[in-house]
């Protein structure tokens, strides 16, 4: 494999960061203060051979589980979302990525010049996902429920894998996720250059045409995450903003409806007027319609 290759200022600022989203809006809107019947405990767990820390908060009465995965960014645990989700009677496994907070290991990421999109780096976090997965189902010994995994743009690539390595995995949520290969992603966003009018000014023609033939400014081996996907059997929800400058929404839900002509169970849903940052807008559509997917899956669905 090719080493990474360290980024140019103006190259970090058009590179995919993509972040856990803020939810301090969101949850002032739909959650309520977290209540006093869910348990919160912290708990270790070893993955590749460091240790890494999370919080898991459980509420009395719960159907379904949930790992909540980082997107590319320095993710602490998600805390707000957790809560959030563990309201709505789910327990909820949050972790610090590795490298950040309490978590041991080294991160990798744009802030650091680091090309943290590399098949090596995703398969490690992949692991990482893995493990909390068991750590919850372990947890949970005495009280099985189904689990799935939740996770938020970089997550798209992370959870495939993830859900492959681990039979445990349930179901799968991802805001903002690219179903296209990361170098295809890359082609994108240098051609959005983060500009938020982009789609004013450009088509999906003329986007689909530059990820097909622009030349990539880095090497490295990609990752497709449809390689992943089309191994799973399991449920799988996506939720995209038609405005997105990071992913190119119209042809991940193009391999979408490839993957479900194949009988593969996923689903999306597209908000044409938000961006990337699905729960950082002024509706909480997405996040309920999210919340209402993995209730409903829940009540159908038992270990």
């Amino acid at each position: 494999m090719i080493a990474n290759e360290s980024l140019s200022k103006q190259d970090m600022n058009i590179y995919p960061k993509l972040l856990l989203f803020s939810l301090l809006f969101l949850l002032s809107c739909i959650a309520k203060a977290q209540s006093p019947n869910i348990l919160t405990k912290t708990i270790s767990f070893k993955s590749n051979g460091i240790v890494l820390i999370g919080t898991i908060l459980k509420p009395s009465h719960s159907k379904v589980g949930v790992v909540i995965i980082h997107g590319s960014g320095q993710e602490r645990r998600a805390m707000q979302f957790a809560s959030l989700l563990a309201n709505n009677g789910m327990t909820v496994f949050t972790y610090d990525k590795r490298g950040v907070g309490e978590s041991g290991g080294e991160y990798a990421g744009p802030e650091v010049g680091t090309n943290n999109i590399d098949s090596t780096n995703l398969n490690l976090l992949a692991e990482d996902a893995k493990a909390a997965v068991l750590a919850l189902d372990n947890y949970l010994e005495n009280e099985p429920l189904p689990i799935g995994l939740l996770g938020f743009s970089q997550a798209g690539w992370i959870i495939p894998i993830a859900a492959n390595k681990c039979p445990k995995v349930d179901f799968m949520v991802i805001f903002s996720g690219a179903v296209i290969p990361t170098l295809e992603q890359l082609r994108f966003q240098f051609l959005t250059e983060g500009n938020q009018d982009f789609w004013l000014t450009h088509s999906e023609a003329e986007v689909r045409a530059h990820i097909r033939h622009a030349p990539d400014r880095y090497q490295f081996i990609t990752t497709d995450p449809q390689e992943s996907l089309r191994t799973l059997s399991i449920p799988g929800l996506w939720l995209f903003g038609g405005n997105d400058i990071q992913v190119p929404v119209g042809l991940s839900m193009e391999r979408l409806d490839g993957l479900r002509a194949e009988g593969k169970p996923f689903e999306y849903h597209l908000y044409p007027d938000l961006g990337h940052n699905l729960t950082f807008s002024d509706t909480t559509q997405p996040v309920k319609t999210a919340l209402h997917w993995i209730k409903s899956l829940a009540d159908k669905t038992k270990r």
